[in-house]
């Protein structure tokens, strides 16, 4: 190496290892939202934010994406715009929530853990498509524990809604918990980009 070199071989390899982890260079797309234009538009947008729900909408294929705003305040009391996780939906005669269909079905557990006779075969941040086992009899309201592989368990409230001719049962989700409402969309987000990729590149 050069005398009059700045940097030894082991800081640039060093930087070379930095700038190729890929851990290091993924930014959550999703957390931050630069609003170029107007003061005046940055001022409206802040001030809807506060007072009223403000969302951006994208279309593609058919399918939409609602992604919701939030006004945050930053270390220096500063307030910035930031999306949050958004609503997916699917377009057709009635536009209704994206539904993922599960591989395998997951059974829904009690408090301890313990798996039920109430299987879950499809969700979405509205509702899920159960099946009963055992011959049990459907519940009009359940509030149990959705646990699927390699993802913390996350809290479902559900009210029965009909049955299907399949002989499954709809019900629609009423979560009391905002952390458990993320939880779930964040869920559904994940599952969407593996069905989905070339979306979310």
């Amino acid at each position: 190496m050069q005398r009059d070199a700045l940097l030894t071989q082991d800081e640039l390899d060093f930087i070379q290892t930095m700038q190729h982890n890929p851990q290091l260079n993924v930014r959550d797309a999703t957390s931050s939202l630069l609003v170029n234009g107007g003061s005046q538009i940055r001022d409206l947008l802040t001030r809807l934010a506060a007072h009223e729900q403000v969302t951006i909408q994208a279309n593609f294929e058919n399918q939409q994406m609602t992604f919701p705003l939030h006004l945050v305040e930053d270390e220096f009391h500063a307030l910035h715009l930031r999306l949050g996780v958004p609503s997916i939906y699917e377009d057709g005669p009635l536009v209704r929530p994206w539904r993922l269909v599960l591989d395998e079905p997951v059974a829904l557990e009690n408090a301890k853990g313990q798996p039920g006779t109430m299987w879950v075969h499809e969700v979405s941040f509205k509702g899920v498509l159960l099946e009963v086992r055992n011959k049990t009899k459907a519940p009009k309201h359940f509030a149990l524990w959705f646990s699927p592989s390699g993802y913390e368990r996350i809290a479902l409230r559900g009210t029965f809604e009909k049955e299907t001719e399949q002989g499954f049962y709809a019900y629609q989700l009423s979560q009391d918990d905002k952390d458990e409402t993320e939880r779930l969309r964040q869920y559904i987000l994940q599952q969407h980009r593996l069905t989905h990729p070339a979306l979310h590149l």
